[in-house]
């Protein structure tokens, strides 16, 4: 997720902060304890402790890949971009996951700098598009591996498949509101693409594959 922000701090180039290192390991904890939770419940033992080490892990790499592409795709068009985390939506996203449902907003890339609205509906199509990308390859291995790395992948593909879904949502601050303002084309097939790779989860979970 990607919002225009204004920071009096404002240096030009790629960069990072104390608060934003410690608001991205917050987010990610966090998500990935909920994603463990609904996707395998909440179960004080050995199973559920492996559940959170792969959520963690597979989880790691969707939301920290998504929150870099859009800091990266910012820093390209010569803005100031960092990650703050939203505490409450954190709370929110841990609450709703004991009644097996992910609301993932736990926080924003802020961005200053002037952008054009094509700019902006780019930076903002970098996290989820990078959610596709991974989603996808960790399906290639489910289907290419077995024992706990089957386990990795497919945990890695349902958790990317969903960020890529929930993101494009095109409404209020996420990231589907600003693609479809800038190009409707584009969103219809990231919002195609999402959707395809919820089915095959869904196909998968019935034993079709």
């Amino acid at each position: 997720m990607a919002l225009k922000y204004v920071n009096p701090h404002y240096r030009k180039g790629i960069q990072t902060s104390k608060k934003e290192i410690v608001d991205l390991v917050k987010s990610w904890l966090v998500l990935g304890i909920a994603f463990a939770i609904v996707i395998n419940g909440l179960k004080f033992d050995i199973t559920f402790a492996i559940a959170v080490f792969i959520s963690l892990l597979t989880l790691g790499v969707g939301f920290l890949l998504h929150e870099l592409a859009h800091k990266f795709m910012a820093h390209k068009y010569g803005c100031f971009a960092e990650f703050r985390s939203f505490d409450m939506m954190l709370i929110i996203a841990l609450l709703f996951s004991f009644i097996g449902f992910i609301f993932a907003a736990p926080g924003a890339v802020m961005i200053k700098g002037h952008i054009t609205k094509r700019q902006n509906g780019i930076i903002s199509a970098a996290g989820p598009g990078t959610n596709l990308i991974v989603s996808i390859l960790f399906l290639v291995l489910v289907f290419t591996t077995s024992g706990i790395f089957q386990g990795i992948g497919l945990y890695g593909f349902i958790i990317n498949a969903w960020l890529a879904l929930f993101n494009m949502i095109p409404f209020a601050m996420f990231d589907g509101r600003k693609i479809w303002n800038w190009n409707k084309a584009v969103y219809i097939v990231m919002a195609v693409a999402a959707f395809g790779l919820i089915t095959v989860q869904n196909l998968l979970s019935l034993g079709l594959f």
